[in-house]
């Protein structure tokens, strides 16, 4: 399993567009073939900073969701949002305690 976070800033004015589109694709993002997992955060101290968090069956399966129709158009939406370039990380989970 590969799990993806990715940081996104905001200009102030474009959060609640961010949100609003966020609410409509993330069901799809979700369903999307290899996706196990996806939540939302957002920083207490900049509440222009955002986290997506998600679980991939495996990285080929992440590929195929950013090479995806459904990622074009989640991209061509939220890339003119930003303040400042998203940062992404795919790590590997070693230990999660319930």
């Amino acid at each position: 399993m590969l799990v993806r976070i990715v940081k996104l800033s905001f200009r102030e004015s474009e959060i609640p567009l961010f949100l609003a589109n966020f609410e409509q694709v993330k069901d799809s993002i979700r369903a999307f073939p290899g996706c196990q997992f996806l939540e939302l955060y957002r920083d207490q101290n900049d509440t222009s900073i955002f986290f997506t968090y998600s679980y991939w069956d495996t990285a080929e399966a992440l590929e195929d969701y950013r090479h995806s129709e459904l990622f074009k158009g989640v991209w061509a939406t939220t890339k003119p949002l930003f303040s400042d370039k998203p940062e992404a990380w795919s790590v590997d989970k070693l230990a999660s305690l319930k």
